[in-house]
């Protein structure tokens, strides 16, 4: 091998080249795979505004409330979901983008004009979003019960159902029992009898459709741990749905009293079922469960009371929220 001290340059000169155009055309590649991701980033994501008051930190806070959820997953600052969308199966990622959006981020499928608008509807209907809530605010300014309180946690919105059905399926599943015991129930109605898709080894399940439902009988609900009364009132609840005695569209433009009134029509659906589901999936401002447990555990709270409060006393405390029971239930819920 040659000493030449020329040789010797030239080698290091064309080693010095070849890295050097070796180093660019790797950077080149490294920049063109980012900017490939980030366009079919950019392609699935979408944002969506949102009011002043709103706090999606509080939103994530309630859906949070049991390990045993099994219809959306939340991570520390997002929460990801499974939505049927036409005949597509959508797997969705929602968080917080700035102060003035959500950022949406669709996670197995193309996003399509049609995909959007579904999802963009759903999630504002999910969070409440388009519930102009600055007069309950004004309301709770002036009582000295609850002002500290709805302050403390602004922002917070109703975190609804959209989907009528899973709205009074879930409320007649928790009716007499604590809430943790209530997720065990639907936990596992859902895993026996809902759709599921597995997506980065991970599980994501939807609501039990109510033509399934209405064909199931005792002998496979009591075993869940269904009391015989909750099978029967399931049962025949789906049967109203798949049937179409019942529906969301049916429902959709009435007065909140006529609305109770076809739910209550169906066995099973009392009041505060009604009620209930009124106020989570169509967001009447107006519609609270007088008879609630919790609700009066936390006025007697607030109040400092010694024994629960009456009835008519519960309806003396919503008295100065008319219009806006549904946001006095959520704080007072939140309260607890």
């Amino acid at each position: 091998m040659s000493n030449h001290p020329g040789m010797s340059s030239t080698r290091i000169l064309l080693f010095a080249y070849l890295f050097s155009e070796l180093s660019i055309s790797t950077i080149h590649l490294v920049v063109l795979r980012a900017l490939h991701n980030a366009k079919r980033l950019c392609m699935k994501t979408f944002t969506i505004p949102v009011p002043a008051e709103f706090d999606f930190r509080l939103s994530l806070d309630f859906l949070k409330r049991s390990p045993r959820e099994i219809l959306h997953r939340c991570e520390e600052t997002s929460v990801t979901k499974l939505l049927k969308v036409g005949q597509d199966v959508v797997l969705f990622n929602v968080q917080q983008h700035d102060d003035d959006n959500l950022c949406v981020h669709v996670l197995n499928t193309k996003l399509t004009l049609s995909i959007k608008k579904t999802l963009e509807e759903y999630i504002r209907d999910w969070f409440d979003l388009d519930t102009d809530i600055k007069p309950f605010y004004t309301l709770s300014a002036k009582d000295k019960y609850m002002k500290d309180l709805v302050e403390k946690y602004r922002g917070y919105r109703i975190v609804g159902q959209p989907d009528l059905f899973e709205s009074i399926i879930w409320a007649v599943l928790g009716q007499q029992i604590n809430l943790q015991f209530a997720y065990t129930l639907k936990q596992r109605f859902v895993e026996h009898f809902g759709e599921k898709m597995i997506f980065s080894d991970v599980d994501y399940h939807l609501f039990p459709r109510p033509d399934v439902v209405s064909l199931l009988n005792d002998e496979v609900l009591l075993p869940l741990q269904f009391s015989r009364q909750k099978s029967k009132y399931v049962i025949t609840i789906s049967e109203a749905f798949a049937s179409n005695e019942i529906s969301k569209e049916k429902l959709a433009g009435l007065s909140l009293q006529d609305a109770k009134e076809k739910l209550m029509k169906i066995k099973g659906i009392g009041n505060w079922t009604a009620n209930y589901a009124l106020m989570k999936t169509f967001h009447y401002t107006d519609a609270f469960p007088l008879e609630d447990a919790g609700v009066h555990n936390a006025i007697k709270n607030l109040k400092r009371m010694k024994e629960k409060p009456t009835l008519d006393q519960v309806r003396t405390f919503y008295k100065k929220y008319r219009g806006w029971e549904a946001y006095a239930t959520l704080y007072l819920w939140k309260s607890l």
